[in-house]
């Protein structure tokens, strides 16, 4: 195509929108692009131009997807569009045409190409842009690093689209990608060609959902709330709850309206399979269409006999309803989009992956329900992922408006639908994951400090920095706050008050140890005092001690017992002070019984009952209180028995030494002790502010480098590294790529797998590769005894493994699942599918999604330098003995792949 030629009126048969004319001209200009527009707008346009404007300067274009399954259609788009001969494809296992000026492929291809290039083999030779389709992707937990780091090295020289669907911080993106890669646009639009009504559908019909203005709810809507009046019965009564209409009533409601066909978005595959049955009396088809359909379908069973799906799902699939999710094979879903697309399906019941990127708009979709399982428990769908299924409303050219309708839940209604219906999107974040493989590629291609330079240029490192100007702003400040109190505390003699706060604090010590010593010579003469006191006469001199006397303790002469409430009398007591006393006997702490008694003359006594009262004596008793005070000064009848304990005499000498101590202490003069201790506090709360600010700055920006490090730590630990040289070993584990290549590595170098016949090394590699997180797993096939024999050898070296992860902190999962290895090694001998199907819990696309997986590492084997010859001979033949269909790619059935695997685009 000349390049005079590029005119999108003349390439495309529409008139384009605004948002795909100006990023046609920022293509043009040479920008790289971020797009950012509802699902459905017409993204993929603006890559279809980046092609047409490649092949016009005789240029390649490779065009990347998060899914096999969007790879293969796009190839089925584009060889249409462009020709066959045109158009190549790349997935984990299969290359077709790959020399082709167009090339499609899974992004972690695209990932792995960047990491295999060298000065000699560079992969992106007249390459002039590179489509990152579905490039919100980059939220996926598990996989989003994969677009990260493709960014962070694909070549500045080659122009970046990356489509997203609409995200909040898009222009955060934009400004990343122009910072790690080159000039960037962004291009944002809100506009959806086929504007969307949203309804609400409950046991009563469906209604509208939000108001005119579209920021609300619709005034016809009413919240459920409880019946007044209810009151629970029995044990365990539960409460009312909203009637959730069947899915029938919700089909018929859409079919009476033209609203079909629809996606109905059920969260679990078991829903769409029950939905399947729920709608198996509902014919939605006319004769003429379900003909054709018949057709179709025995073309498709007489190519792909085993991709029939059972169970009366080709009945429902001729009255117009299908069930498409994760464990269906991937050659009856691809039938399924295929007549969804032909309009020769009504409904589609599917989870949410459908709405992940396949090219399938209905008039309608249903979201069936507003909260999801996930792994932790449920939670309530995030805006993102409601506006990504709602997105798949509305076909333009066919619909004038799209259709989403949200249903009533038992838990959820009107309200949490309205919500996430006026929600915005929700913004990217990182997910960006060093891993071993990438740790040695960089260090074989970089020196650390580019190494660390290109790690520190991830998403999140740049999410980070956003904030770092506030953070820094506020650290400067709080350094400033303790410079300047240094300086204003810099001549305080610190050393005097810390000395004199050591002395108060020992003088705090010995007081609270002379009390303890106080105390238990109290209760061991406690009980003696009681007895002697019953038995003594009036006139008795005792020494009391009571918080109503001052000072206390006192001397006091014992004039009346009187009944108390207990065994013990009550005493009543004159003190030296002419006060009169009703004290119970644990009041008098001494007893004098050596001195003489005193005459207690007639006098009248104060009318006390209770003990602790007390009352002032007059002149008749002032006599008597004389002598006891004379008493008193001539015999010291002042202290307690128990202070004239040894101990408590030693300790009350200590005691008042320490104050004396203190007492000639320099710091004991000042007056600004309180006031210097508290500046002090300040300072010190400061500047553990400070450090720790300082802290969680430098965690937010080096998280990702320390992980490297700690790899890096474990890499040295297997031999994969020596100092900063990659060994042989480390050359084995940089050429992986899976969850853990660490781990793939030292099986595959430990000996154990070398002399497994092919069926057997796949069933291990299945087993140290992949996991199947299902409760109710189960498979017939015992695991072979060979791969069980090799599994057990390598158990202990994914112990020290997982030891060396956790002392790192590293999280990276060392998988070691035997379970499926009978069922792979039966695969592999040649059983049926009916035949393996019939001894397993596992869904089929599970079954082919292990087998896929398992296919991609032992793919990988051969290609390996330094593993031996017969291990990566029968890793060939494994991986041969895998690729039957329908495990094998139903587009390899139909067209053979023109050659072989690359070895650095494949591993």
């Amino acid at each position: 195509m000349p390049v005079n030629d590029l005119d999108p009126a003349r390439l495309f048969p529409f008139p384009l929108d605004a948002f795909q004319q100006e990023a046609i001209a920022a293509i043009n200009r040479g920008r790289s692009l971020v797009v950012s527009a509802p699902t459905g707008s017409g993204k993929t346009l603006i890559g279809e131009y980046a092609i047409h404007r490649a092949l016009a300067h005789g240029r390649r274009v490779f065009y990347t997807t998060p899914l096999k399954a969007l790879s293969n259609q796009k190839l089925r788009d584009f060889r249409a569009a462009f020709g066959p001969q045109r158009v190549g494809l790349l997935t984990g296992d299969l290359s077709v045409n790959r020399e082709a000026p167009v090339v499609v492929m899974t992004t972690e291809i695209f990932r792995n190409m960047l990491y295999g290039q060298s000065e000699l083999d560079d992969p992106l030779a007249g390459v002039e842009a590179v489509v990152l389709d579905e490039c919100h992707y980059m939220n996926d937990s598990q996989r989003g690093t994969v677009w990260e780091e493709s960014i962070i090295h694909c070549p500045g020289s080659v122009q970046l689209l990356a489509l997203s669907a609409t995200v909040a911080n898009g222009e955060q993106l934009k400004d990343w990608i122009q910072q790690v890669h080159g000039s960037c646009a962004l291009i944002h639009s809100v506009h959806r060609p086929v504007p969307l009504s949203y309804s609400f559908c409950s046991a009563k019909g469906l209604h509208p959902l939000l108001n005119g203005a579209g920021d609300g709810l619709h005034p016809s809507c009413r919240v459920w709330r409880s019946p007044k009046g209810h009151r629970r019965r029995g044990r365990s009564p539960k409460p009312p709850q909203p009637e959730a209409p069947r899915l029938g009533f919700v089909v018929q409601q859409l079919a009476e309206r033209d609203m079909l066909p629809a996606i109905v978005f059920i969260f679990s595959r078991r829903g769409c399979d029950r939905g399947v049955g729920e709608l198996a009396r509902m014919d939605l088809l006319p004769p003429a269409q379900q003909q054709h359909l018949a057709e179709r379908l025995e073309r498709f069973s007489q190519q792909m006999p085993d991709g029939v799906r059972g169970d009366g799902h080709a009945d429902a699939l001729l009255r117009g309803v299908a069930s498409h999710h994760a464990g269906v094979l991937p050659a009856w879903k691809e039938l399924i989009e295929e007549l969804f697309q032909g309009g020769l399906l009504r409904v589609v019941l599917a989870t949410e992956t459908l709405a992940a990127g396949i090219n399938m708009p209905a008039r309608s979709t249903v979201i069936w329900a507003l909260s999801k399982r996930t792994e932790t428990g449920h939670r309530p769908l995030m805006a993102s992922e409601f506006l990504q299924m709602a997105g798949r409303a509305g076909r333009r050219g066919l619909d004038r408006e799209g259709h989403v309708v949200t249903v009533q839940g038992r838990f959820e209604g009107v309200r949490e639908a309205g919500q996430l219906a006026t929600s915005p999107a929700d913004p990217l974040v990182s997910q960006f994951t060093p891993s071993y493989s990438m740790v040695l590629n960089l260090l074989q291609r970089y020196s650390l400090s580019q190494a660390r330079e290109l790690v520190e240029r991830s998403f999140g490192r740049y999410l980070a920095s956003l904030g770092l100007v506030d953070e820094q702003q506020a650290i400067a400040q709080l350094a400033a706050q303790v410079e300047t109190m240094d300086r204003e505390l810099a001549d305080v003699p610190w050393r005097d008050l810390d000395s004199y706060e050591k002395e108060r604090a020992k003088l705090r010590e010995e007081q609270r140890l002379l009390r303890t010593l106080q105390q238990q010579a109290a209760e061991t003469v406690a009980h003696e005092l009681t007895l002697a006191l019953q038995f003594a006469s009036q006139g008795t001199i005792i020494t009391v001690k009571s918080p109503h006397l001052e000072p206390s303790p006192a001397a006091a002469v014992l004039v009346e017992k009187r009944p108390g409430p207990g065994q013990f009398p009550l005493l009543l007591c004159l003190t030296e002070g002419n006060v009169w006393l009703l004290l119970p006997c644990r009041d008098v702490v001494a007893f004098h019984g050596e001195l003489s008694c005193l005459t207690v003359t007639p006098m009248v006594m104060p009318p006390l009952r209770q003990g602790g009262e007390r009352r002032h004596g007059d002149g008749s008793s002032h006599g008597l209180a004389l002598s006891v005070a004379t008493m008193a000064r001539r015999h010291d009848l002042r202290t307690a028995r128990y202070d004239l304990a040894a101990e408590v005499q030693e300790q009350a000498r200590r005691v008042a030494a320490q104050e004396k101590k203190l007492g000639g202490h320099p710091a004991h003069a000042w007056r600004d002790r309180k006031r210097l201790k508290q500046k002090r506090h300040r300072l010190e709360t400061v500047q553990q502010e400070l450090e720790d600010r300082r802290r969680r700055l430098n965690d937010r920006i080096g998280r990702h480098w320390r992980m490297v490090l700690s790899l890096m730590e474990i890499l040295r630990h297997f031999a994969c590294l020596k100092e900063l040289e990659i060994t042989p070993a480390g050359r084995v584990v940089s050429a992986l790529r899976g969850d853990n290549e660490l781990w793939l590595g030292l099986a595959l170098l430990s000996g154990h797998l070398d002399h497994l016949p092919a069926p057997e090394l796949a069933a291990a590699m299945e087993a140290v590769s992949t996991e199947v997180s299902r409760n109710d797993l189960w498979s017939a096939y015992p695991p072979p005894p060979l791969v069980m024999e090799a599994l057990t050898s390598l158990r202990e070296l994914g112990r020290e493994l997982d030891r060396q992860q956790q002392r790192h902190g590293i999280a990276t999962p060392i998988w070691w699942e035997p379970e499926l290895t009978g069922l792979v090694t039966a695969w592999a001998r040649g059983s049926s599918w009916d035949g393996l199907m019939a001894k397993t819990s596992l869904d089929e696309g599970d079954v082919v999604r292990v087998l896929r997986r398992t296919m991609d590492v032992l793919a990988q084997i051969p290609h390996c330098p330094g593993l031996n010859e017969p291990l990566r001979h029968n890793a060939r033949r494994a991986h041969a003995a895998l690729n039957r269909f329908p495990v094998r790619e139903a587009d390899a059935v139909v067209a053979e792949p023109v050659s072989t695997p690359d070895p650095d685009i494949l591993r």
